[in-house]
């Protein structure tokens, strides 16, 4: 739109205001009995070129904003006001800014979502064509090795959970649904559904939980951060007979949940670094299988629930991971009595 339509526009109420405003006065004097009408045509001529040289001032003044409203913009920079002049325009030129950092903020997160999410779909293709073609030699065989069979599934299965985890995390707040949770009975629940993995690799769990543990969470996304941690503590134990420690206690600030193994450790280097994106570390290079987004999306999870996760490592002694339940506590169950799991194939 022009600018001089959108000005004269914007003041259309102004003019008519003023041109009833100087007959309103000739009126008055006119009733007062002068009658005069040369001073009344000066006076009126006056008030008219007063008012054209404020509204050519202001015109002035707002020339930058017109300026802006009137060229049609082809970055979201060119919305902003440059040389704001009255107070008005300021504030609005503040505020549009504010408006642009918000914009800029949204499209960053924007980018770095489907960055994430396209780096860690190739990640995950290629990784996936190994158990593809691995399944594929072992059915040329004559005899097929049954356990390499089902082995190769469980890494296809994990592979297909970490997509959908990783999916369902952009609508985490939808998906979310916090209730009262059994600590004990929802760990062993995640123990029991590791079974094979403890048994391939030769490592055993130890459970020490209070059956009266009672937390506030979301029952489906405790069991899959409970889901990694249990991975991440047999993957990293290289030794066969080794034991993960799953341990519950009640702190002062709410219930704590560790899960403790004696593995290879996290050297300090990576320690601080374990929860970023697609960071697989040293550790993850002597594998080749780490995609780097377990403890990612597992701490994700938990800021989002409001749980406190933190990491504790020393190399070649093992790595814990506590989980804070600050609304956690303990109360009655009629549930049976804390048992400890430990040391044997049968246990699991």
């Amino acid at each position: 739109m022009n600018k001089y339509k959108l000005f004269i526009r914007e003041h259309a109420a102004f003019l008519l205001f003023q041109l009833i405003l100087l007959l309103f006065i000739t009126l008055l004097f006119w009733l007062d009995g002068a009658r005069n009408w040369s001073t009344a045509i000066y006076a009126v001529l006056m008030g008219i070129l007063l008012t054209c040289g404020y509204l050519l001032a202001k015109f002035i003044t707002r020339r930058s904003f017109y300026e802006v409203l009137e060229r049609k913009p082809t970055r979201m920079e060119d919305a902003l006001i440059g040389r704001p002049q009255t107070p008005e325009h300021r504030i609005t030129a503040q505020y549009m800014r504010n408006m642009y950092r918000l914009y800029h903020s949204d499209v960053q997160k924007l980018d770095t979502a489907q960055h994430r999410q396209l780096h860690f779909i190739n990640q995950w293709v290629h990784q996936m064509k190994t158990p593809i073609s691995v399944l594929g030699l072992l059915l040329q065989e004559e005899e097929i090795d049954r356990k390499s069979f089902h082995e190769e599934l469980d890494r296809l299965q994990d592979g297909l959970d970490a997509v959908l985890v990783n999916a369902r995390l952009e609508t985490f707040e939808d998906d979310m649904r916090i209730e009262r949770v059994v600590l004990e009975e929802l760990v062993r629940q995640v123990v029991t559904e590791h079974k094979r993995l403890f048994i391939t690799n030769g490592v055993f769990p130890e459970i020490t939980v209070d059956k009266n543990f009672v937390v506030a969470t979301d029952r489906k996304w405790m069991k899959i951060i409970l889901g990694q941690f249990i991975t991440n503590a047999v993957k990293y134990t290289f030794e066969k007979g080794k034991k993960v420690y799953v341990t519950a206690e009640n702190m002062s600030d709410g219930i704590q949940l560790t899960v403790c193994d004696e593995g290879i450790g996290i050297p300090d280097t990576d320690l601080k670094r374990v929860t970023r994106a697609f960071f697989t570390g040293e550790n993850g290079r002597k594998t080749g299988e780490s995609t780097g987004m377990g403890l990612y999306i597992a701490s994700e999870v938990c800021g989002r629930l409001g749980h406190t996760m933190t990491i504790e490592s020393k190399v070649d002694e093992g790595t814990a991971v506590t989980v804070l339940f600050s609304n956690g506590e303990a109360v009655e169950n009629d549930g049976t009595k804390n048992r400890r799991i430990d040391g044997s194939d049968e246990n699991l």
